[in-house]
């Protein structure tokens, strides 16, 4: 094992080497050559730095193959549970969009991921350690989805086609389409993106109670279900002198239907049967408008921003039985947000920078039953945050704080909302030691609020119900205070070593309790919640064993390789141990394992594994069987000078990916499979152009104002 790590650090190294070599050179000829030779970046598939993880999508056709939630389900050390939301490496997830909280999560989040076309999104970013930069609450990591693609003077266009198929009791069809338009000029730059998907899917489910050596099915469901999505995003850039313009809007549709059949026993031992339809119209628009002041000193830099979203739902529910409404549920969000952010370099040690800014938030968000409203809640923010950042020799430090007030009021049709209006400072502090180039390690700890979803707050139903089945949100849902802690040992992006641990109070959580043979799925406070997450991550080249460590080292150090274009597995592994106060909740293991290999004709093969093990506590809940576990795999070549990109993909080859679950203290155990088994391909066309020396320009859609050290997200 040490001579495996030994020999990937130097290859990995001498890619850093050997790519430095290459810049220089090319940069040499350049100066000599103007007119015919251009620099071309590498994208890397993986790129590691002390607060953030980000996975190229684009170009990774395992990833890109359908829906935006299926590609991140295989990211390494993501898991996605119906009970315990969207976790990376133990830090719950809040979700964004170029650089913008979506404010939803739990079943509304699922439905809007799994609309969203994969290969519309340019990368994820995965901010592990939000500084104060970021609103605090922000809670344990950011996932940033970025759709944005670059702006060129000239036209150009890329339309994107994923088609899949599964079979499981028949034939169901998964489409996916894009078209990205752009183009600038000396005036503005433009930009428009417009996307369909449509999705056939079927999902088994059982919920049983077994007790007293007796096994009694409450609820036993097939679901049909279609989803059809369309999205458009554009973009309109004006350079006005130094300083910039942007406006942005975006708009989402999505229209789902569902056919659900179901049986079950009901208290008196009789049993019942359903049959009913679902419908659910989401609609979500989003504008923004960003001044970018910029001065003769370019690391100095003050953005303004104002954005205005809102989203709508109406969601119903209607037995073919009875010929009646069963549910009528509609929500209604609306989010007022202004942000200003200043940043400017200082002498302190070394070289340091500082950077401030504040934010006003409101939040509007408004349910109703059968027409009747029953729920009015509003949320008001205000914050500033100071955070300096500074150099001395090997050593990176970062120390901030962000002061927010919050003032949470509202009431239902019965009642008042226990209401929140108190001041939190929250601090955050960093330290990273550089032993060579890429190679560090860092400690990091922060201070972070989440405040509920509202969707969890929701009182009614949005998704499926049955008389022994009930889904609702908990409008009585305080917010969560997250202490969060972590060292890392990172090198050359793809390997690392890391612990983490994250305490929240008053944690949100999702919870089922049974009355007879009724069950209720709803969301509690827990006092305390402590997560516990250690994680290694490292690639094993394939010449280790075909080629020796001698010839594995030459190799490297005559000019180095490429690693995302060499045959290697990477290997991921992380334990992962929730506590809860007065409960003895047992760990779990997540792997995964990712092959490339590539073949002759330069065709690519790419097989993701992953597995989480049986036994382990997702909060109050406990899997009975292996969870997401899946065999994925994928073929891939590049034709007309890389203008066409052409994949095929297996996913779920050995059909396992399925959920069982015991909810703790309750002889409730739940099931859930879908048909995840499919296979399909994908073709990315580049319109071809003449100008192949045209400079590319900033992003269109919110450029962001921290672009020198990587950071995606402006807010």
């Amino acid at each position: 094992m040490k001579k495996i790590i030994l020999a990937t650090s130097l290859i990995f190294s001498g890619v850093s080497i050997s790519n430095a070599q290459e810049s220089t050179t090319t940069t040499k000829e350049k100066s000599n050559q103007l007119n015919e030779v251009s620099i071309v970046k590498e994208k890397k598939a993986v790129e590691q730095k002390s607060d953030r993880t980000i996975f190229e999508f684009a170009s990774q056709s395992y990833l890109n193959s359908g829906s935006v939630l299926e590609g991140v389900k295989k990211l390494p050390g993501l898991v996605a549970s119906e009970v315990a939301g969207m976790m990376y490496q133990g830090k719950q997830l809040d979700v964004f969009l170029d650089g913008r909280p979506l404010n939803i999560s739990s079943n509304e989040l699922t439905t809007f991921l799994e609309g969203m076309p994969a290969n519309s999104v340019e990368k994820i970013e995965i901010i592990t350690n939000p500084g104060a930069e970021f609103p605090a609450t922000s809670g344990g990591a950011i996932l940033n989805i970025i759709t944005n693609k670059k702006a060129k003077n000239y036209l150009s266009a890329t339309y994107t086609n994923s088609t899949n198929f599964t079979v499981y009791d028949h034939l169901r069809v998964r489409t996916n389409n894009s078209l990205m338009l752009n183009a600038k000029n000396k005036y503005f730059g433009w930009q428009f993106n417009v996307g369909q998907n449509y999705a056939e899917r079927a999902l088994w489910s059982s919920v049983i109670k077994k007790e007293n050596n007796l096994t009694t099915v409450l609820s036993n469901t097939e679901a049909d279900r279609i989803n059809r999505g369309t999205f458009t995003k554009s973009a309109l850039t004006f350079d006005l002198g130094n300083d910039r313009l942007l406006l942005n809007y975006d708009l989402f549709y999505n229209k789902n239907n569902s056919y659900t059949d179901a049986y079950g026993t009901l208290g008196d031992n009789t049993i019942f049967e359903t049959s009913d339809k679902g419908d659910t119209k989401n609609v979500r628009q989003d504008a923004v408008v960003t001044y970018q002041k910029r001065f003769a000193d370019k690391a100095k830099k003050l953005d303004f921003r104002f954005n205005y979203s809102q989203n709508d739902v109406d969601f119903g529910l209607n037995s073919y039985i009875s010929n009646t409404n069963v549910l009528n549920n509609a929500s209604g969000q609306k989010v007022y947000n202004f942000k200003a952010d200043y940043s400017q370099p200082i002498k302190v040690l070394e070289k340091g920078k500082i950077s401030f800014g504040t934010l006003y938030e409101e939040l509007h968000f408004d349910t109703k039953n059968q027409g009747i409203s029953n729920l009015e809640y509003r949320r008001r923010t205000a914050s500033t945050y100071l955070e300096f950042q500074t150099k001395y020799k090997k050593f990176d430090f970062t120390v901030g704080g962000r002061g927010e007030d919050y003032d949470i009021t509202g009431k239902t049709n019965t009642g008042s909302l226990t209401p929140f209006q108190q001041y939190r400072f929250f601090p955050n502090a960093s330290l990273q030691y550089n032993f060579i180039p890429q190679v560090f390690f860092s400690a990091n700890y922060n201070k972070k609020i989440t405040l509920p979803s509202t969707s969890a707050l929701n009182p009614n139903n949005t998704t499926y119900a049955n008389p022994n089945v009930i889904v609702k949100g908990n409008p009585q849902l305080q917010p969560t205070i997250f202490d969060n802690y972590e060292v890392k040992v990172s090198a050359f992006d793809y390997i690392f070593v890391g612990y983490n641990m994250s305490v929240g109070n008053n944690q949100v959580v999702q919870r089922l309790t049974v009355d007879g043979n009724q069950t209720t799925n709803t969301n509690i406070n827990v006092r305390e919640l402590k997560v516990h997450n250690f994680n290694i991550g490292m690639p094993i080249p394939y010449m280790l064993f075909t080629k020796g460590m001698s010839e594995t080292v030459k190799v490297m150090s005559n000019g180095g390789v490429n690693p995302d274009k060499i045959n290697f597995l990477y290997v991921y592994a992380g334990r992962q141990k929730h506590e809860i106060p007065d409960i003895n909740t047992k760990p779990y293991w997540i792997v995964n394992l990712m092959s490339q290999v590539v073949l002759p004709k330069e065709i690519k093969w790419v097989t993701n594994y992953s597995h989480v093990t049986a036994k382990g506590n997702f909060y109050y809940f406990v899997t009975q069987k292996p969870y997401g576990e899946s065999l994925d795999t994928s073929f891939s070549k590049k034709f007309l000078g890389d203008q066409l990109t052409v994949s095929v993909n297996f996913d779920d080859i050995l059909n396992t990916n399925r959920s069982v679950f015991q909810s703790f203290e309750t002889p409730i155990y739940a099931s859930n499979k879908s048909d995840t088994r499919r296979f399909g391909f994908t073709v990315n066309y580049k319109i071809p152009t003449k100008n192949k020396l045209a400079k590319e320009d900033p992003n269109l859609l919110n450029k962001e104002k921290k672009e020198d050290n990587g950071n995606v997200i402006g807010n």
